[in-house]
């Protein structure tokens, strides 16, 4: 069985895999355009999605499962994917941990003043006044789209005795949160919010969920956080809240055009923390990944058991 990566862990993951499997073919390549011609005979691919185009498949004749190492599948070309009828599991529920302490990293970045502690060090300044520094502790914190993800955050809030509200398609309960709501209650929860973070995946409904109305509703010392998908708020309308002072400050880590362009408003917005879609990126990443990979590695060769994470191509996730 011929097995491609069209990207290079470490050697670590490399000798690993190779000596679990001595007796497939693995090939890791650096980027796609490098894997381009081993994907032509290969059986399976290892890919993290965004790399894929339709054509690609079409040449990958061979080609029954595709192992995506990413949770998101919004940019593949599933209707090629579908009617060749192949195979597409996911890393999801890999991002819970490294995302949830993102989050309270980036929350703490903001109440602790982090952005001024890295100025004045660089300054030299023994300066002490931080009498409008803030604490966690008390404020509310509104998760949109409560998930695994969402959960893990809610867990690490509690420990700071932050009241947490969830938000989800129907109203579901979850067990960490003190409150629930449908989403379409969303303009309730966010006005009760002083952290709101999304991690809404990229769909037809959440396209440009957040419009003008849900930012009006927000406290104005609120904190808007974006670590689902980029494409749940268009920019300019973000722009617009913060240049209004809607709230009063926002972290963004995934954007409507990835990478971000360098002359974007967002760079030099002194109330916007820009991080480069890196949420969910530690040490720990791949190797998790690579867990999911070879228990679905055994289902596939030996047609036993059941895949994790597969994809049900209808429905993009």
């Amino acid at each position: 069985m011929k097995i491609v990566a069209t990207f290079k862990p470490s050697d670590e993951i490399i000798i690993k895999t190779k000596t679990l499997y001595p007796e497939e073919t693995f090939i890791f390549q650096e980027s796609i355009n490098n894997a381009f011609d081993d994907i032509k005979d290969a059986d399976v691919l290892l890919t993290f999605g965004e790399d894929l185009t339709a054509e690609i498949i079409d040449e990958a004749i061979n080609l029954k499962w595709i192992m995506v190492v990413s949770a998101g599948l919004e940019l593949m070309p599933l209707q090629a994917i579908k009617e060749r009828d192949i195979i597409v599991t996911n890393a999801r529920g890999i991002h819970k941990i490294p995302m949830a302490e993102y989050t309270i990293f980036m929350m703490l970045q903001v109440v602790r003043q982090g952005k001024r502690i890295y100025e004045i060090q660089q300054q030299r300044k023994w300066e002490r006044d931080f009498s409008h520094a803030m604490e966690l502790y008390g404020k509310t914190l509104v998760i949109v789209g409560i998930g695994a993800i969402g959960s893990e955050i809610a867990k690490l809030a509690k420990a700071f005795s932050m009241k947490v509200i969830g938000v989800n398609k129907s109203g579901t309960p979850n067990e960490h949160v003190d409150e629930i709501y449908p989403i379409n209650h969303l303009e309730h929860a966010l006005s009760q919010g002083d952290f709101i973070v999304s991690i809404l995946p990229s769909t037809e409904k959440t396209k440009h969920l957040f419009m003008d109305r849900h930012f009006d509703v927000m406290k104005r010392n609120a904190v808007f956080m974006n670590i689902g998908r980029g494409d749940v708020v268009k920019d300019a309308t973000l722009i617009q809240a913060i240049q209004d002072k809607k709230m009063a400050h926002a972290v963004v880590d995934v954007f409507e055009q990835e990478p971000l362009p360098a002359n974007h408003p967002f760079w030099e917005m002194e109330n916007v923390t820009v991080t480069p879609h890196i949420s969910s990126r530690t040490n720990l990443y791949l190797p998790r990944a690579f867990e999911i990979f070879y228990h679905n590695l055994q289902v596939y060769k030996y047609a036993s058991g059941e895949y994790s994470n597969l994809v049900d191509l209808n429905r993009g996730y």
